[in-house]
C-alpha cells in the first residue's frame, strides 16, 4: 500500500523543525545573562511574599491540567456509552485519536510543570531550574502536537510532539550546563509556530479548535516571565513576574481546554444515548 505523499504544510514544518535543530546544535553558545538576565527567579533583600506568591501561583496550572485529565476520560466514556447504545455501533463517530492523544500529554504536562515550578521556586538554582523546565517541555509537547494535528495533518501531530518533547529536555540539560541558546529556540520556536498555525485554515479532518488567544496569553506570559525583577520591585516583593506568568498561563490553558470541550460536545451531539453533562 502506497504511503501518501508529504505536503505542503508537512514540508514546511519539518524544513523549520530542521532549522531549529540545526541553529541550537551549531549555534553560538549563549550563557543564561545574555537571554533577558538571570534565569533564577528574583527574590529581594527585604524578602516579602514573593517566593511564597511564586510557588501558590503555580496550582492554578495543576488544577486545569487535573481538570483536562478528567475531562478526557469523561469523553472516552461517554463514547463508549454511545457506541453500546446506538443500534450499529459503527455508526458512532469517534473522537479523533491523535489531537486528542496530544491533548493528554499536555493536560499531564500542566500537572509536571506545577510540581516542577514549585520545586523551583523553594530554593531557585539552575539544577531545580532544568527540572521546571523539563515539566514545561512536555506540557509545550502536548500543545505543538494538537495544534499541528489540527493545522497541518493527524499523521504529523504525534512526530512533532515527540520532536519536541526530545528538543525541549535536551534544550533544559544545555541550559542547565550554561547554554541558553536551545532552550531560547524552543520557546521562540514553540510560540511562532502556534501563532502561524493559529492563523492557517483547519487542515482536512480538524476538529476546529481555535488557540489564537491561547498563544497570544502564553507569548504573554513569557514576557512576565522576563519581568520579573522590575514586577517584584515595582509591587516592594509581594508580588512577582513569575506569579503572573503562572497566572497567565493556568488561563491559556484554559482556553484550551474550553475550546476542546467544545469540539467534544460537537462530536458527541452526533452520537445518540449520551448525556452531555461533565
Amino acid at each position: 500500500m502506497q504511503m501518501p505523499s508529504i505536503t505542503r504544510r508537512e514540508t514546511c514544518l519539518l524544513t523549520l523543525f530542521a532549522l531549529l535543530a540545526t541553529a541550537a546544535i551549531a549555534g553560538p553558545s549563549v550563557p543564561a545573562a545574555g537571554l533577558a538576565g538571570s534565569p533564577f527567579a528574583y527574590i529581594p533583600p527585604s524578602g516579602g511574599s514573593a517566593r511564597l506568591v511564586d510557588m501558590l501561583s503555580s496550582l492554578p496550572m495543576a488544577a486545569v491540567g487535573v481538570w483536562g485529565l478528567r475531562w478526557l476520560q469523561w469523553l472516552d466514556r461517554a463514547h463508549e456509552q454511545a457506541q453500546d447504545a446506538a443500534a450499529r455501533p459503527q455508526s458512532v463517530m469517534p473522537p479523533p485519536a491523535t489531537p486528542f492523544d496530544c491533548a493528554w500529554m499536555f493536560f499531564a504536562g500542566l500537572i509536571v510543570t506545577a510540581a516542577g515550578s514549585v520545586f523551583y521556586h523553594l530554593q531557585p538554582d539552575a539544577l531545580r531550574l532544568a527540572a521546571d523546565r523539563a515539566g514545561m517541555a512536555v506540557a509545550c509537547a502536548g500543545l505543538v502536537g494538537f495544534a499541528v494535528c489540527e493545522r497541518v495533518s493527524a499523521r504529523a501531530g504525534w512526530p512533532a510532539a515527540w520532536f519536541t518533547l526530545g528538543a525541549g529536555l535536551l534544550a533544559a540539560i544545555a541550559c542547565q550546563r550554561g547554554n541558553a541558546l536551545p532552550w531560547a529556540l524552543v520557546q521562540a520556536g514553540g510560540i511562532g509556530l502556534m501563532a502561524a498555525l493559529a492563523l492557517a485554515r483547519p487542515a482536512i479532518g480538524a476538529i476546529g479548535a481555535r488557540f489564537g488567544w491561547a498563544t497570544a496569553a502564553f507569548a504573554l506570559a513569557k514576557i512576565f516571565e522576563l519581568s520579573d525583577r522590575a514586577i517584584v520591585e515595582a509591587s516592594h516583593g509581594l508580588f512577582s513576574g513569575y506569579a503572573l506568568k503562572h497566572l497567565t498561563a493556568a488561563f491559556a490553558a484554559l482556553l484550551v481546554l474550553n475550546g476542546l470541550q467544545a469540539m467534544g460536545r460537537r462530536t458527541l451531539r452526533h452520537n445518540s444515548g449520551v448525556a452531555l453533562t461533565a
